[in-house]
């Protein structure tokens, strides 16, 4: 993943994509379901401009941070963030960390297994790994508008690669982003019928559209203790 250090002001800029509730509401959700305590230290690998470390942050975890650039150092100042070539190295020690949590990052490396690598090795024997990516199968048409995509993933492929870079207890699954279908899975019926019968040109005016239809793959995983 080539540094590009007007990529977060593009794509993410807080005029067409403002600051929202919904980083609190994932990182609350996922802290509850993978029993993340605050003494706890997270990695979040490709921290961004820094949503959703200050989700966890405002849990009262122990945060650190690490991308191309250091944007997220604006609303997350108590966190330790680093800046890095992520295609090269995770900048810290070895079995460092309890959890590590990257949301839309790994399908921009050329190499994913590397990166997949990496965060196995700062991991602390034990350790939760937690990944959040496009479903390829959901997503397809359009995975590409952002140029700097490079290797989709699916059910399968994301399962395997985490079989191949040393994790255990790995579950793969498909989430969409609507935290009340996340209390209430019975909903889903409801999701799945927006998206097929609204069409996608209208997701940018409706959030509920956009995340019926952009179906996310949720991973975990831990490090073998020895």
């Amino acid at each position: 993943m080539e540094p590009n250090h007007n990529y977060l002001s593009v794509v993410y800029n807080e005029g067409s994509c403002p600051f929202t509730e919904y980083p609190d509401k994932l990182a609350n959700y996922l802290i509850s379901r993978y029993s993340i305590k605050p003494n706890h230290k997270l990695l979040e690998v490709g921290c961004g401009r820094g949503d959703f470390l200050r989700g966890f942050i405002r849990s009262g975890i122990d945060c650190h941070g690490v991308d191309q650039s250091d944007i997220a150092k604006k609303i997350c100042p108590e966190a330790d963030i680093r800046l890095a070539d992520l295609e090269e190295k995770i900048p810290y020690e070895d079995n460092f960390f309890d959890v590590i949590y990257s949301k839309s990052v790994i399908e921009h490396f050329y190499y994913p297994d590397h990166l997949f690598t990496e965060i196995h090795r700062v991991l602390k024997p034990g350790g939760l790994v937690i990944s959040l990516t496009p479903d390829w199968e959901y997503n397809y048409k359009s995975f590409y508008d952002d140029y700097t995509h490079r290797v989709p993933f699916t059910v399968t492929s994301l399962r395997d690669i985490m079989l191949i870079t040393s994790f255990e207890n790995i579950e793969v699954e498909r989430f969409r982003q609507l935290p009340f279908l996340w209390k209430m899975p019975w909903l889903n019926l409801l999701s799945v019928l927006t998206a097929w019968i609204t069409p996608s040109c209208l997701k940018k005016n409706s959030k509920f559209i956009r995340f019926s239809q952009e179906v996310m793959l949720l991973s975990s995983g831990t490090k073998p203790k020895p």
